[in-house]
């Protein structure tokens, strides 16, 4: 394995021109890499639904794991999520770090459906790295950032292992030197009464505990229907509507949901048939028609590769049997 940078690649100083150059192409929903104290991040506009289509793509991610929102500072997370005591105590002992707390999202919350894969909670984090916190600063908005390496790979902790994985696919790389902590953030649930750790990190269980002065429950495997946060599955959203896949035509009183040339739907994800299109209509469209006066969605059938494979697994989820 090398370190060397390959030729062509799009690895960048983290020079003040650079990091705002960089933080423009996120404006205009581009991907860009760069540091974090855990990993490098692969970074879009969490607000933006092809910007997040685009980061699932690029890692060819296997299904819609909710993403984690970076922002600069706890006023920025606030605007985002409803933070209760215990946020703000962890805030103040672990922010800027290597801590992501998944909490309820705002009513007004402007993070893309697809970002927090459907659900009414969302995965924040201040990371610590000065690069980070500058090239968020200047976005002026939350940038969704999973591992910047393909989906399955290890995570990078260099500039040079991002352009080995994914230099092609990004319209920058900020090189922030190595990684720190080199393994990703924990991830704590505060959605729940007791406070939930859903994945180890650089923040450890015992200080968690600690500064909450409350033990931490551990997760205990999952449920089917699909992940709360990276690492962990949990409820997704799921239409209180009933699903029917891969149909050419509603029956009387569902909703049809077309991809494609579907001249009878009330909605299209796509209807030129872009994946990434459909993937970033996906939940937003699921919700506009789970309500009267349909009594049921149905769904065209959706191509099977790429982020296909992604949109059929949420949906089969959304269709699943109701306990």
């Amino acid at each position: 394995m090398t370190n060397a940078i390959p030729q062509h690649s799009p690895v960048m100083d983290a020079n003040p021109e650079n990091i705002a150059r960089a933080a423009d192409l996120l404006r205009q929903g581009k991907l860009v890499a760069f540091a974090t104290e855990t990993v490098y991040g692969l970074g879009g506009d969490a607000t933006d639904d092809r910007a997040v289509a685009a980061i699932f793509a690029a890692k060819n991610r296997p299904d819609f794991n909710p993403l984690i929102a970076h922002v600069p500072d706890v006023q920025a997370a606030e605007r985002l999520v409803e933070m209760d005591g215990r946020a703000r105590r962890l805030a103040a002992a672990f922010w800027p770090g290597p801590l992501t707390m998944v909490l309820p999202r705002r009513k007004d919350c402007p993070v893309s459906l697809l970002a927090s894969a459907g659900l009414n909670s969302i995965a924040v984090r201040v990371p610590a790295h000065p690069l980070a916190l500058e090239l968020l600063r200047a976005a002026a908005r939350p940038i969704a950032a999973p591992s910047a390496n393909p989906s399955g790979g290890v995570s990078p902790t260099t500039a040079a292992h991002v352009a080995e994985g994914l230099g092609d696919k990004l319209a920058m790389i900020l090189d922030g030197g190595a990684c720190a902590v080199g393994v990703e953030s924990t991830v704590l649930d505060l959605t729940t009464e007791q406070a939930t750790l859903l994945r180890p990190g650089g923040i450890t269980l015992e200080q968690l505990a600690e500064a909450l002065a409350a033990p931490v429950a551990i997760a205990q495997g999952h449920d089917e229907t699909g992940p709360k946060s990276p690492g962990m599955l949990a409820s997704h959203y799921a239409p209180g509507l009933p699903v029917r896949l891969n149909v050419e035509t509603a029956n009387n009183g569902e909703a049809l949901l077309g991809f494609g040339p579907a001249a009878a739907a009330d909605m299209s994800l796509s209807p030129s048939g872009d994946l990434a299109e459909a993937a970033a209509n996906l939940f937003a469209m699921l919700r506009a028609l789970d309500r009267p006066p349909f009594r049921g969605i149905a769904v065209s059938p959706i191509p099977a590769h790429g982020l296909g494979l992604a949109i059929n697994d949420r949906l089969r989820r959304a269709a699943a049997p109701r306990s």
